[in-house]
């Protein structure tokens, strides 16, 4: 069993941009959602495609990914329930860590959100100085409640760190 130990925070301007070191062109649905798991479909580049399974709600959460056929995909995500998330992920080096930057299009247009994953819940990594404020366990900021809740949700969403 696999664990996602992430952070995440909003971003502040966009000299991190200076950094980037990949882009990927991400769309993503949820076929299934509950208050503490999720099924994911997710399209990369519209070359790969991955169902996920992520169980429980704090920073650490059980993660099983399997890829899947693309064509299974495109077809799952028609299939998906409120929104398909679209969004630009770029990674960014800092000391010793990756951090991924979500630029939202479509209907999320203008938040960015900032995410960095660690091997261990006491890992400290330093902050760039882009980073705003920390959304960590902020239900509304992760990417299923985006999905699944857009018209509940939006308007109390700070596009702003």
């Amino acid at each position: 069993m696999a664990k996602e130990i992430e952070r995440k925070f909003l971003v502040r301007g966009d000299h991190w941009r200076d950094s980037v070191s990949e882009r990927l062109i991400l769309r993503q649905g949820y076929i299934a959602s509950m208050a503490d798991r999720s099924v994911r479909i997710r399209l990369t580049n519209d070359t790969k495609a991955t169902l996920t399974i992520k169980i429980g709600k704090a920073m650490t959460r059980d993660e099983f990914e399997y890829e899947i056929p693309v064509d299974e995909a495109e077809e799952l995500l028609e299939t998906a329930i409120g929104l398909v998330i679209e969004k630009t992920r770029h990674k960014v080096q800092f000391k010793g860590f990756t951090w991924e930057v979500d630029v939202f299009r479509g209907a999320h247009r203008g938040l960015v959100i900032a995410e960095v994953e660690m091997d261990d819940e006491s890992d400290n990594p330093e902050l760039p100085d882009w980073i705003g404020r920390e959304v960590t366990g902020e239900y509304r900021y992760s990417n299923q409640a985006l999905a699944t809740q857009f018209e509940q949700e939006y308007d109390e969403l700070s596009h702003t760190a």
